[in-house]
């Protein structure tokens, strides 16, 4: 297993100082939120760029994705979902990630339909992401949250550069248990994100293992060398405790699941 964090958790920390915490708590990997109120975005220059670069060289911590918010099952045009993804890709070869992160953000739409333009979308991003070598994967989030809708998306686009984030917060909200979520996203699955809350009706984040997520069971039988990352939402939920003291034992709580990280 190897272990990253979401800069969700962090919000607006310098990236100098996330590498620094990743490697002091013991994480081989970060996430990097990608906004506009965040020290990385795809407005970010190649002088910019290529600091972060160093920075987590140094730190010795890998940057595992870009995550970017682009709704693939959105209503509109197709020329702008795929300008926002190609920026992504860019973003994240010139970092060194292999990952982007997409949404469905389908939204009310009928969600045959958005899964239709999103089948179109991926299948011509994924041509791009094939050139600067990185993989786009589609989050069970939002309009599809579940492993069985975004197994539909990802089985007709039939590219090895489009794959599935399980966020496996989504489909445990939606019904879905997790063996049959991680049986629908396995032959597409690039990496797992982990949180926990207090219920179906509080989200608000909590230490890993302290709330009513079936990590045990969503964890169990994944490959050896898979890469979790926890994405603790700090960013929208203030009241919630800050995440830099919690590393340490949510890294050690994974452990007891899955063994040792590295």
């Amino acid at each position: 297993m190897k272990l990253a964090f979401s800069t969700l958790g962090v919000p607006g920390m310098p990236l100098a100082e996330v590498a620094a915490l990743a490697a002091d708590c013991g994480y081989q990997g970060v996430e990097l939120r990608t906004a506009p109120d965040e020290p990385v975005s795809t407005a970010l220059g190649e002088r910019e760029r290529a600091k972060a670069v160093r920075e987590f060289a140094r730190a010795g911590v890998e940057i595992l994705a870009v995550c970017g918010y682009t709704g693939v099952a959105a209503e509109g045009d197709d020329a702008e979902v795929l300008q926002e993804i190609g920026e992504l890709l860019r973003l994240a070869g010139d970092l060194g990630a292999p990952f982007v992160r997409v949404f469905p953000g389908g939204g009310d739409r009928d969600p045959e339909i958005g899964g239709t333009d999103a089948v179109r979308r991926l299948g011509a991003a994924a041509e791009t992401a094939a050139g600067v070598g990185v993989r786009i994967l589609l989050e069970t989030h939002d309009s599809h949250p579940t492993g069985a809708a975004v197994s539909r998306i990802l089985g007709p686009v039939g590219h090895r550069h489009a794959g599935a984030l399980w966020d496996v917060l989504h489909p445990w909200l939606a019904g879905e248990e997790p063996a049959a979520a991680r049986a629908a996203l396995a032959p597409f699955l690039g990496y797992v994100q982990v949180k926990d809350v207090a219920s179906r009706d509080d989200l608000t984040p909590l230490p890993l293992g302290t709330g009513t997520l079936p990590l045990a069971e969503c964890l169990s039988g994944l490959a050896p060398g898979a890469w979790l990352s926890w994405e603790y939402e700090k960013r929208w939920y203030p009241e919630a405790r800050e995440l830099p003291g919690l590393l340490t034992p949510g890294r050690e709580f994974l452990e007891g699941l899955c063994g040792p990280v590295g």
